[in-house]
């Protein structure tokens, strides 16, 4: 990691040491038992490449996050969304709000509408084949064209794939992303008749010899040296994923590999849809009050809420019946504070063989998808899948378990005094039987409040949503200068829960975005995650216009209002709409006019992360907290005792949350990197392998997780888990700059902040992460004297 700067490193020794600074390990014991939804995400939604917050297997919350790829990405299954045509506009109104205004309709079909935003709340799974249908008819006849008339410039070869990329984008986002939030039969019937022809047109652009030799002749023709650093790096990528999605190949070689593709596009749904309806399936009613002794008032309300949607019209908190699923904000509360450990046991058990038996089955699935994967490296001459996917990241197959393995050293000694400490409390408490798997949590939670005297429920009362985004909202001016607004029904949502907001930068719309807060376990998949609506882009700027403003999507799932109470938060919730606001702001405050390499979009994977864990300290931070934790009722700030309680507890169990996480990220690259799939050893013995050096209590024998680890099977992070940790490192990096202006200097923050901006959040995929990370410390130094490099 000799591209880091000095405090990159030192970041790096603190992890190591599982030290207490309050940036660097927050700890999450809900990790043990969530999974997943993203998250970056990061690309095709047909792949599940979103933004992810890691709330699933990391020590937050992005089921998949979404960082954009390169046009021959795109081209090969990666993250393809709706058309915006160059005459829809957005304007302000009179009151400074932003007003978007519908372009003319293309069809009948509202999925081909000429719109700012998609429309979602026309869009229906009748409107997909049609729709998906005359618009891969119409690109694939713009690509005939292109093939033809090519030529190795700019205009002639970069701006006419961005257009035609754009289209099938947009649309086929719009589709992706109403499959994740509003699931059903019908859409998934329609999804799955055109998805083989939208992979064909993938495959048929990342396999465009035309294409290939024309960016060829950018790079080496004379108009190389007169491109900028952005241009010089869509070139770049661009040829190096042609080259990953199959140009080189021909005849028998390419036909195969083009099957991979189509077949790994289908199982990547599959795997989803598999996961969840398993998790729909589960359903726990409770009538009996002497079973569901030891829950909060919060989980009672939601179990009885859940309970009327299910017929039992008298359900109520206090007398039942209540109904429990194995959505996250249902298991979470019993296999953490329920004293029925007959419960626990059977929603433990149920959570980790989700999707591993009879119809919904993964575990074919994965072992397909392993076996997929390493003959498509083969295929393009690697010796497996991992090097793959390194070969568009920051790292190596070998500096990344370099790393993995520097930190699980680290921290065994501390997870493995974790665990003695919580067998001692529950010893001392007069538990006699042996601690088992769905023990952990319940017996952690108490030794946690009676360490710091602090409970997930004491806390709830202050973590009003609508305050949480006040007081986020007022961080982001702070760091960055903008202002963000509300512009509800300026734009069609999907549900009557969604928000739209506007933010503004000089008192001008800087970027949009969606906001989806809430859980709804029938339809929704689980976890949170940003995507991309709409990148910024200079070249299909509204008439009128000097650029396309970016638009986003925030989903969470977070627990919803009970009653006439707002949704009343716990503190990991806050955490992970702060961290998917750090996704969502790199993607709408990037100054990145090429639209290619602007806001997420071209950066790497193990880089893309920075900004949304970035975010999560400001949590912490008593100024930001003021903004915010307010008693929803009597508007009481957070009292003091409680604050100093919450970063007090902030790396509790931190040793154990380290090694759960290193758990996913090595299991990762092992299966990526040396698994032998129809070997002897099937995928679960490799999860037990592991486990030995990376779990202190060792999984129970049927223990599936690996049958709803969305972020490998169906998401953008296969042989790319370990990113959460790389990303921590220079996250860290970024956060203590802040620490050494001072926290409570309200002038230096701000300046930190624009320079943060600018750099990080601004020059998105158009300067490689190493430079923006290694910017010569003169540019820069003003009052800081800390060494040869800073982050930004």
């Amino acid at each position: 990691m000799s591209y880091l700067s000095s405090r990159s490193i030192h970041a790096c020794a603190h992890l190591r040491t599982i030290c207490s600074r309050s940036h660097v390990l927050p700890a999450r014991p809900f990790l043990r038992f969530g999974l997943n939804r993203p998250a970056l995400s990061l690309r095709d939604r047909t792949l599940s490449l979103r933004l992810c917050c890691c709330a699933t297997y990391r020590t937050s919350a992005l089921h998949q996050s979404s960082n954009h790829l390169s046009i021959s990405q795109l081209k090969q299954n990666v993250r393809l969304e709706r058309n915006m045509s160059t005459n829809a506009t957005v304007e302000a109104d009179t009151t400074g709000t932003a007003v978007l205004e519908k372009g003319t309709c293309a069809a009948d079909n509202p999925l081909l509408e000429d719109s700012v935003t998609p429309q979602f709340d026309k869009i229906q799974a009748e409107h997909v084949v049609p729709g998906i249908k005359a618009l891969l008819a119409e690109l694939n006849a713009n690509l005939d064209e292109l093939e033809k008339t090519v030529q190795p410039t700019w205009e002639g070869l970069v701006e006419p794939l961005e257009r035609l990329s754009d289209k099938i984008e947009r649309t086929w986002g719009a589709v992706s992303h109403l499959k994740a939030v509003k699931d059903s039969e019908p859409l998934r019937t329609a999804v799955d008749e055109v998805q083989p022809e939208r992979v064909k047109l993938s495959l048929r652009l990342s396999q465009s010899k035309p294409l290939y030799e024309a960016f060829k002749g950018i790079k080496e023709g004379k108009l190389w040296s007169q491109l900028s650093e952005a241009q010089q790096r869509i070139v770049d990528g661009e040829l190096r994923d042609f080259v990953l999605g199959g140009v080189a190949l021909e005849g028998t070689a390419r036909e195969r590999f083009n099957e991979i593709q189509q077949e790994l596009s289908q199982l990547s749904t599959k795997f989803s849809n598999n996961l969840l309806d398993a998790t729909k399936a589960f359903k726990k009613l409770l009538k009996d009050p002497a079973e569901v002794e030891g829950l909060p008032k919060s989980a009672l309300e939601l179990a009885a809420q859940q309970a009327k949607t299910e017929g039992e019209a008298e359900a109520t908190a206090e007398k039942g019946p209540w109904l429990f699923t194995l959505d996250f904000p249902s298991f979470f509360p019993v296999i953490t504070h329920s004293k029925n450990r007959a419960l626990r046991e059977e929603m433990y058990r149920a959570n980790i063989t989700r999707a591993s038996s009879g119809e919904k089955d993964n575990s074919p699935l994965i072992e397909k998808v392993l076996s997929l994967k390493q003959e498509k490296a083969r295929l393009l001459g690697y010796d497996n899948f991992a090097e793959v996917s390194m070969a568009s990241k920051m790292a190596t197959l070998d500096k990344a378990e370099a790393l993995l393995e520097d930190l699980r050293s680290a921290s065994w000694d501390a997870a493995v005094k974790d665990l003695e400490e919580v067998k001692a409390f529950a010893t001392k408490q007069g538990f006699t039987e042996e601690l088992r798997q769905w023990d952990i949590s319940f017996w952690a939670e108490r030794l946690r409040e009676d360490k710091y005297n602090i409970t997930d429920e004491e806390l709830r009362p202050y973590f009003a949503l609508p305050n949480v985004l006040e007081g986020l909202f007022q961080v982001a001016g702070q760091l960055f200068g903008v202002t963000v607004e509300a512009a509800d029904g300026k734009a069609p949502v999907w549900n009557a829960d969604v928000r739209f907001f506007c933010i503004k930068q000089d008192g001008k719309p800087k970027a949009y975005f969606f906001f989806d807060p809430y859980s709804r376990p029938a339809e929704k998949r689980g976890g949170a995650w940003m995507d991309e609506v709409v990148g910024r882009s200079k070249l299909l700027a509204p008439q009128g216009e000097s650029v396309r403003l970016p638009i986003a999507h925030m989903v969470c799932n977070q627990t919803p209002p009970v009653g006439s109470k707002p949704s009343l938060m716990t503190f990991r919730e806050v955490e992970t709409v702060f961290h998917e606001f750090g996704h969502a702001l790199q993607h709408m405050m990037t100054q990145q006019a090429e639209g290619l390499v602007a806001g997420i979009r071209g950066v790497e994977w193990d880089a893309v992360e920075l900004p949304s864990q970035f975010m999560e300290n400001w949590c912490y931070n008593r100024a930001t907290l003021n903004t915010f934790g307010r008693h929803y009722e009597t508007n009481e700030p957070l009292p003091e005792d409680l604050y100093k309680k919450l970063v007090a507890a902030r790396t509790y169990r931190s040793g154990s949350m380290m090694m759960r996480q290193l758990h996913f990220a090595m299991l990762d690259l092992e299966l990526h990197a040396r698994f032998n799939p129809g070997g002897k050893e099937t995928v679960f013995d490799v999860d037990h392998r592991i486990a030995q050096k990376t779990m202190v209590m060792q999984p129970l024998p049927e223990d599936r997780f690996l049958c709803g680890f969305s972020h490998i099977f169906a998401g953008g992070y296969s042989a790319g888990y370990y990113s959460y940790k790389w990303a921590e490192v220079l996250s860290a990096d970024a956060f203590s700059a802040f620490e050494e202006a001072g926290l409570e200097n309200e002038s230096a923050i701000a300046e930190t902040g624009r320079r943060f901006r600018d750099t990080v959040l601004s020059l998105g995929g158009g300067r490689a992460p190493a430079l923006v990370f290694k910017v010569p410390f003169a540019q820069i130094q003003r009052n800081h004297k800390l060494g040869a490099y800073k982050l930004f």
